[in-house]
């Protein structure tokens, strides 16, 4: 590994200070946050606004915000990004943690894609396979993107559809189903016990880009005789670290909605 740069570093840890949710810095401020020698931070806030990373604040004589560079990074990161191959790559580290089969799904009208997969290694584990579609309300995965839906797109996509039964547990009710998608909003997360398939239940967290929208979901699926309330609990939680990790690569910083 090569050796690191100070003053690039500082630069960095400068500009990092946003991400903590700070709208504008003083240089007082930065000094106090890095600890500093003020005539360094000085010369960091002068040299980061001169190349457009840094503004001034008209009406807030000596505070500085994110300049539009930032943004024009940012913009061409997100240009190279490949949901389904940041999916695959996040599925992946999720199943080896679990064991289990991992999903990453978007939404499409009613339905809902698997746009990657990674399978269980257990002998006995869920056959599906990427490209897949289900009716939303059968799934955790779309149980959780319809919930993050605003409510009048909601409706929209809703209204005066039937609501097909893949198995006998499966919400074929709307009203059971908008209560249903009122707990995953609550929750944070969406729970699927045998609704998509007889013997499997599911749970699921929402992945978020850079601008906080819900634009995809990660699930993890568990055949009945592996399931249980302590591991369902287990697997909420590694499916909303391995969300959040999804949404981290997309741009998405936790504590921004």
């Amino acid at each position: 590994m090569g050796r690191l740069v100070p003053a690039v570093t500082r630069a960095l840890d400068v500009l990092e200070l946003f991400l903590q949710g700070e709208g504008t810095l003083s240089a007082p401020e930065v000094t106090r946050k890095l600890q500093l020698p003020r005539t360094t931070v000085h010369e960091l806030l002068t040299t980061l606004a001169a190349r457009s990373y840094l503004v001034t604040v008209p009406e807030q004589p000596g505070r500085y915000r994110l300049g539009v560079r930032t943004y024009q990074l940012g913009s061409r990161y997100a240009e190279q990004l490949d949901l389904a191959a940041e999916g695959q790559q996040v599925a992946r580290e999720v199943a080896e943690t679990c064991g289990e089969t991992v999903h990453v799904a978007i939404l499409e009208d009613t339905e809902v894609i698997y746009i990657a997969k990674v399978d269980s290694t257990h002998a006995v584990r869920m056959v599906s396979a990427a490209g897949r579609k289900l009716p939303a309300h059968c799934t955790s995965v779309g149980k959780l993107l319809l919930a993050a839906l605003p409510e009048a797109e909601l409706d929209a996509r809703l209204d005066g559809r039937e609501l097909i039964a893949m198995t006998d547990n499966s919400l074929t009710d709307a009203a059971e189903l908008r209560d249903a998608l009122a707990v995953v909003r609550k929750r944070g997360i969406a729970v699927e016990h045998r609704e998509s398939n007889p013997d499997v239940s599911c749970v699921a967290a929402p992945v978020r880009d850079r601008s906080g929208r819900v634009v995809a979901a990660l699930s993890i699926s568990v055949p009945m005789i592996r399931w249980s309330e302590e591991r369902e609990a287990e697997l909420a939680q590694l499916a909303a670290g391995g969300a959040d990790a999804l949404s981290g690569r997309l741009g998405h910083h936790r504590g921004q909605m």
